[in-house]
C-alpha cells in the first residue's frame, strides 16, 4: 500500500518535472551526502583508494566528491526515466558508431552488449530498442518489492525492451527466434568466488563474472563492449567496440579479460562516473586459485572445445 502511494503520489509526479528542476532537488541531496548523511563513505573511499594507490589523498577525495555529485545526478535522471518521452530520450542519449551493431544485424548475429554500472545505464535500458535494429533484451534479478519490480520494469520496457529473469535466460535463448541484443552489466560482485574469473582489475585481485563468456560460447553470440560518456549534464553518448563475433574461436578467458581491460580503461578515463558505492570486492580470493583455474579451464574446454 505504501509503495503504491509513494509511486503514484510522490515519485511519478516528480518524474514529470523538467530535469533542471529535479537537479535542484538532487543538488541539495548532494550537499547532505557529503556532510550530514555520508552514504557508504567507507565503501566509496576504500574502493577508490585501493583502485588508485598512486594518487594522493587529495586526488582521492576529489574523485569521491565528483562521484557523489554524479550519483545524485543519476537519481534525478532515474526519476525522469519513468516518464521521459521517446523524443527527449533520443535527444539526450546517442550512439557514436551504430554501424558496429548494424553490421552484426546484417549478418543475423545475436549480440551480448556488455559493460558496467558506468554513467547512465538506466536510459540505455529504456532506449536500447530505439537505438539498434536488434530486438532489445535485458537480464535482471527481480527486486524484493514486487510492486516496484513490476512498475520499474514496466517503465523500462515501454519502448520495446524485454526484461527477463536471470533464471530463465537459457530457456529464453534456446527458444528465441528473433535477432536480439542482450544487455549485461557484468561488474557486480560475483555470487560465488569459485565460479568467477580471477584477474587483476583496478590494481587488485578481482573476481569477474564469467556468465557473459559462457553465454557467448553456448549460444554463439557476438560480444560488444559499450562505454557511456557524459557530454554534459543530462546528455550522453554511447561508444561501441566489438570484442568478438566468433566466441568459439577464442581461448578460455579471452572474452572476460578483454571486457575487464576495456572497462578498466573507461573507468580510468573518468573515474567519478563509476558506481564506487557497490561492495565490488567483498569476495575473497580462493586459497587454491591455481588448482581452481585449471579445473575451470578443463570444464570449459570439455564443454565448448571438445568437439
Amino acid at each position: 500500500m505504501f509503495s503504491a502511494f509513494a509511486y503514484y503520489v510522490l515519485v511519478y509526479p516528480l518524474s514529470l518535472l523538467p530535469l533542471r528542476v529535479l537537479y535542484l532537488f538532487t543538488d541539495f541531496f548532494f550537499l547532505l551526502l557529503i556532510t550530514v548523511v555520508p552514504y557508504r563513505r567507507k565503501v566509496v573511499r576504500g574502493n577508490i583508494e585501493r583502485s588508485f594507490p598512486e594518487l594522493s589523498t587529495q586526488e582521492h577525495r576529489k574523485i569521491e566528491r565528483k562521484f557523489y555529485h554524479h550519483f545524485t545526478d543519476l537519481l534525478a535522471e532515474a526519476t525522469k526515466n519513468l516518464s521521459i518521452s521517446k523524443t527527449q530520450l533520443l535527444k539526450r542519449f546517442k550512439v557514436e558508431n551504430p554501424e558496429v551493431m548494424d553490421e552484426l544485424y546484417r549478418k543475423n548475429k545475436n549480440v551480448l552488449l556488455v559493460s558496467g554500472h558506468y554513467n547512465n545505464w538506466e536510459w540505455l535500458i529504456t532506449g536500447q530498442n530505439l537505438l539498434f535494429k536488434h530486438k532489445a533484451v535485458g537480464i535482471g534479478m527481480p527486486l524484493s518489492n514486487g510492486f516496484w519490480d513490476k512498475k520499474l520494469n514496466g517503465r523500462r520496457s515501454r519502448f520495446g525492451m524485454k526484461v527477463i529473469h536471470s533464471k530463465i535466460v537459457h530457456e529464453f535463448f534456446s527458444n528465441n527466434k528473433e535477432t536480439i541484443s542482450t544487455l549485461v552489466l557484468a561488474d557486480q560482485s560475483p555470487g560465488d568466488a569459485k565460479k568467477c574469473y580471477w584477474m587483476e582489475f583496478l590494481n587488485q585481485p578481482s573476481g569477474i563474472l564469467f556468465g557473459p563468456e559462457m553465454l557467448a560460447n553456448q549460444y554463439d553470440q557476438a560480444v560488444v563492449y559499450f562505454s557511456i560518456h557524459k557530454q554534459k549534464r543530462g546528455h550522453y553518448t554511447m561508444r561501441l567496440k566489438e570484442i568478438t563475433s566468433t566466441p568459439r574461436a577464442l581461448a578460455y578467458g579471452e572474452i572476460t579479460e578483454e571486457f575487464a581491460k576495456l572497462l578498466e580503461e573507461t573507468i580510468k578515463e573518468a573515474p567519478e562516473y563509476w558506481i564506487w558505492s557497490h561492495k565490488r570486492w567483498k569476495r575473497k580470493v580462493p586459497k587454491d586459485l591455481s588448482a581452481l583455474k585449471e579445473e575451470q579451464i578443463k570444464k570449459f574446454n570439455d564443454r565448448f572445445r571438445s568437439k
